[in-house]
């Protein structure tokens, strides 16, 4: 009898491919909460509870970095790696790390495991989808070895071979994978790299590796064919790379010129380089955000929403959702019938895809953000700070998250497991998909 793979095994109960994903995501996370919550995964020897662990296991598989226990001091080296390995499950892909893990196997790749995996990377078609995972997971160890290796004489030099290493390790996956989670709390509890701020090393490395790590496999495929000849790539890697460039540009100028005008010009450039890419979605932070202006901390909630790019390890709406909106927006006020990117048109229902997500995240965000408001009875800004951070998966924070009551953090927890798995996978996933030949009949609704 031919052997199977067990992603292609269709279960009793006929899963999807997006309830596959959502419920892989959630196996994850539980494993992961009951290793966390083992007296040997905490320094003290004690048990964590289990809302602390689920919330640590939650954030770090769906590479968040909001926690509410400091990483390097609460936490063994067990606790950490269990994290490092939540981490890269999550940042990847619970299925594309099944796969990939098959693929090694020997074992065959059929056709419902094909549409899980092109599900789970956002693939415009089926074909081609294994060699494409394969591509993704050997691209993406080899680009965090490559962050390892170049942080590593920093960190050697700071805390010593053994430490060092491993620092650099778990620094170079947690950026890669847009994670935000660190161990730079010996020096400081939740203090994140601001001990690095004025280190160009550091800083160039992780602002890199967070780059790479959110502006989709997708594009990297398309590096990987049309190497550096732009207009050889898909609309949607075009796309990508124009939104990128504009996140970074834009915001860093802000930052640069209205928050961090006192510091010298070197560290003001690194500040604002920084901040002005990490809200998309890393996490990781080299400024005191509760020390922002309201208009920084509501640039940073800007950013935060609109996140990565498709098919990457960030969160966030994605810089195409936003392209398509503006490109649409813009075609309505130009009085044209279809929307147009570099030539081509987009379709419509990628235009209605990216209203229903935006709403969706709006929606999502205003009303947990009214709901810490109320509860904590903190300001509303400060309260959407962190419910965006923690649907977007970002993991900034204005110190909020290790004060929030159980009910608010029930709240960031179903949060940033909506926004890893995306708010659509979830619809999708408990929502049947009715097909029928017949059409209501049209009426012509007045709007703005």
């Amino acid at each position: 009898m031919m052997e199977k793979n067990i992603l292609d095994k269709r279960p009793r109960f006929h899963f999807t491919p997006f309830q596959t994903i959502v419920f892989g995501f959630m196996a994850v996370i539980i494993l992961g909460t009951i290793l966390l919550s083992l007296p040997f995964s905490t320094r003290a020897g004690e048990h964590t509870s289990f809302l602390d662990a689920l919330f640590t296991s939650t954030s770090a598989t769906c590479v968040t970095g909001l926690v509410v226990h400091d990483t390097a001091t609460h936490w063994t080296l067990f606790g950490e790696i269990v994290i490092l390995i939540l981490i890269q499950i999550g940042g990847l892909g619970v299925v594309s790390i099944a796969g990939f893990l098959a693929i090694l196997s020997g074992r065959r790749i059929g056709l419902f495991a094909r549409n899980t995996m092109q599900e789970a990377i956002s693939a415009h078609k089926m074909g081609g989808v294994v060699r494409l995972i394969k591509f993704i997971l050997t691209s993406s160890f080899l680009v965090e070895g490559i962050g390892a290796v170049l942080l590593a004489p920093t960190f050697i030099k700071d805390f010593g071979w053994a430490k060092g290493l491993w620092y650099a390790v778990f620094h170079s996956i947690s950026a890669f994978c847009n994670a935000g989670f660190d161990l730079m709390g010996i020096r400081g509890e939740f203090s994140s790299l601001t001990t690095y701020a004025s280190n160009v090393a550091v800083n160039l490395v992780i602002m890199a590796l967070i780059v790479v790590g959110g502006i989709g496999f997708l594009t990297w495929d398309d590096i990987r064919t049309n190497g550096i000849h732009f207009r050889k790539y898909r609309v949607q890697s075009k796309i990508i790379f124009s939104v990128t460039a504009i996140l970074i540009f834009f915001p860093f100028l802000f930052f640069f010129f209205h928050e961090f005008s006192a510091l010298k010009t070197g560290d003001r450039i690194l500040f604002s380089l920084f901040q002005s890419i990490t809200p998309r979605t890393a996490g990781f932070n080299t400024a005191d955000y509760s020390s922002l202006s309201q208009s920084g901390q509501a640039m940073s909630v800007f950013l935060m929403l609109i996140g990565g790019s498709p098919g990457s390890t960030a969160g966030g709406m994605k810089t195409t959702t936003i392209a398509v909106l503006v490109l649409s927006s813009i075609a309505v006020f130009r009085r044209k019938e279809d929307t147009e990117c570099f030539g081509r048109r987009v379709m419509d229902e990628n235009v209605r895809a990216a209203g229903a997500i935006f709403f969706l995240y709006l929606f999502l965000s205003l009303g947990a953000a009214l709901a810490l408001s109320a509860i904590e009875e903190i300001p509303f800004l400060t309260s959407l700070f962190e419910t965006t951070s923690a649907l977007a998966t970002v993991g900034l924070s204005l110190s909020l998250t290790p004060t929030l009551s159980v009910a608010s953090r029930i709240i960031i927890i179903v949060l940033m497991f909506m926004g890893r798995v995306g708010g659509l996978t979830l619809i999708y996933a408990t929502v049947a998909r009715r097909l029928g030949m017949a059409k209501l009949p049209q009426e012509r609704v007045t709007v703005g």
